[in-house]
């Protein structure tokens, strides 16, 4: 069978690294890329370099990867739909709720495959902590807390943090409880002096009652990932950084202590550093996507659930607007979308 030939449009610090991937990935040749302003960081390795998505069409691409701004997403995905060209659209899929629905009504109606790159779900940490969530290791989730923080990157110049970071942890809750979410309250912080949001906290809870918190920023000093599952057996720790995951048992010894028993409510239990495979994640993101246009049975972020985490982080943005107000995400169309999100990641 013939390798898929490929094509990239959107060549900056994401761009780059999607054609080191495709470059060398199994059963794909990455045959052309595009970007209206070149090369900028000598990916190309002789490929044509062309100015726009038209003329990657033109080259006779099975499937694209756009990693261009979120503002060009829709422009290009339509393009790319209309052609019957397969593609995978960097997160987040578009900047509104309403170009994300324009989007995933446009791969629908041309029977073509895409997906968001929602990386972080690709995490090794993420990943082996879904299955040990799935096979109910925890029992009953009650919290899920994210912190997601770091300093401002250069590279973001047309969304704020929430669009940018929020939405990865968005997407990986739902996805790990394989439950849509049913409301969120948020506040936010503008201080780099930009027109976008470059701090948020966010409550939340989810359709099954587990709540959640999600804090994001691009002011802090130092890089935090972390997603931090709490239930009935004791606490899961994923750091996306390291890719490590981690458990922490409730403990099962009596506290002799009287005052510390009182204090601690829970007692400690053992606490486990899982030794897991690590891949890496946008290369397992990649072998997902060719797979998925190859027909075998794979795991990739839809352009559904991709349209349900706009549309949460559109509540999200509404709510920090009017300080805080809870904003219940109870549209029909929205508890459809993350229902088969959910579905999705159970096959």
């Amino acid at each position: 069978m013939a390798n898929l030939r490929a094509g990239l449009i959107g060549l900056g610090m994401m761009g780059r690294h999607h054609a080191r991937v495709l470059g060398s990935l199994e059963g794909v040749d990455l045959v052309a890329v595009a970007d209206p302003g070149g090369d900028k960081h000598g990916v190309a390795n002789g490929l044509p370099v062309f100015e726009n998505v038209e003329q990657l069409i033109a080259a006779g691409i099975d499937y694209c990867m756009v990693a261009v701004p979120t503002q060009y997403h829709t422009e290009i995905a339509k393009a790319l739909a209309e052609a019957g060209v397969h593609a995978m659209i960097e997160k987040p899929l578009a900047g509104s709720s309403a170009e994300a629905a324009e989007i995933a009504k446009a791969f629908e109606a041309a029977g073509v495959i895409g997906a968001v790159g929602h990386i972080e779900r690709y995490n090794p940490s993420l990943q082996a902590l879904r299955v040990r969530l799935e096979a109910g290791e925890l029992g009953d989730i009650y919290q899920i807390t994210t912190r997601r923080q770091g300093p401002f990157p250069a590279r973001i110049a047309d969304v704020g943090v929430v669009l940018d970071l929020a939405t990865h942890d968005i997407d990986l809750t739902a996805w790990v409880t394989q439950s849509p979410f049913a409301s969120v309250s948020a506040q936010s912080a503008h201080k780099s002096g930009r027109q976008y949001e470059d701090l948020i906290a966010v409550t939340g809870k989810l359709q099954d009652g587990t709540v959640t918190s999600h804090l994001v920023n691009w002011l802090s000093p130092m890089k935090e990932r972390l997603t931090v599952v709490t239930g009935e057996r004791g606490a899961f720790i994923a750091d996306t950084l390291t890719a490590d995951l981690s458990f922490h048992a409730n403990g099962t010894v009596q506290t002799a202590w009287d005052d510390v028993a009182h204090f601690r409510g829970v007692s400690e239990g053992d606490m486990i550093r899982y030794a897991i495979a690590k891949p890496e994640p946008l290369k397992a993101e990649h072998e997902a996507f060719r797979d998925a246009i190859l027909g075998k049975e794979t795991d990739i972020v839809t352009l559904q659930q991709g349209l349900a985490t706009v549309v949460v982080a559109e509540a999200v943005i509404a709510s920090a607007a009017e300080d805080g107000k809870s904003v219940r995400l109870t549209d029909a169309l929205t508890g459809v979308l993350v229902s088969e999100s959910a579905g999705a990641a159970r096959s």
